[in-house]
């Protein structure tokens, strides 16, 4: 292993402690407010009341000194020089009609990777957050502007009851890969 290699194994090592962090994260009245949610609307620019998924995606890259787009608008996350993994529709073909290809550029993502999911009525991608473990079926993910639906952490813990929109904090979160639509690299590329 190259000394790029174990640079880049202590960035993602670096980045998922900083996100993982910042689990439990909650807003103040659940209207993108509140000091922490503040601090990564701040750091893009922003007040308080926009969504900030990206601006906690953007805020964890810096924070872990890995350059980024500084930007709360999703998409800006996954310029295609960035993206290492993605979902692909294929062209209905007889009986294979519908059936979902994916055009991998990496076959697993990896821990600090950014994961985007499209939304229909947007037209585009409309949420984001990290990418923590990948099986083949399932991710787990870190993310933020989401509320508990789905969320996955011991009974105990202040992360536990996922769903991305209008939130209410930051989750670790159990998604079917199948509703993921991006993955983009912003430690290696």
């Amino acid at each position: 292993m190259g000394s790029g290699s174990l640079q880049t194994s202590s960035q993602r090592q670096t980045l998922r402690h900083i996100y993982t962090a910042e689990i439990g994260v909650r807003e103040a009245t659940v209207k993108n407010d509140g000091p922490e949610v503040e601090k990564y609307l701040k750091y893009i620019g922003l007040t308080k009341g926009y969504s900030y998924c990206a601006a906690y995606v953007c805020w964890c890259l810096h924070e872990a000194g890995i350059g980024n787009p500084k930007n709360g608008w999703a998409p800006a996350l996954f310029p295609a020089k960035r993206v290492v993994w993605e979902k692909k529709q294929q062209k209905p073909i007889g009986a294979m009609q519908g059936l979902t290809t994916y055009n991998l550029q990496r076959t697993t993502p990896l821990a600090g990777d950014v994961f985007g999911l499209y939304f229909s009525e947007l037209k585009r991608i409309g949420h984001c957050g990290f990418v923590d473990s990948w099986d083949g079926i399932w991710c787990i993910t870190v993310e933020a502007n989401t509320n508990n639906t789905g969320a996955i952490a011991p009974a105990d813990d202040p992360s536990h009851p996922i769903r991305a929109g209008p939130g209410e904090g930051v989750y670790r979160k159990k998604r079917l890969i199948k509703t993921i639509y991006k993955v983009a690299d912003w430690i290696s590329k």
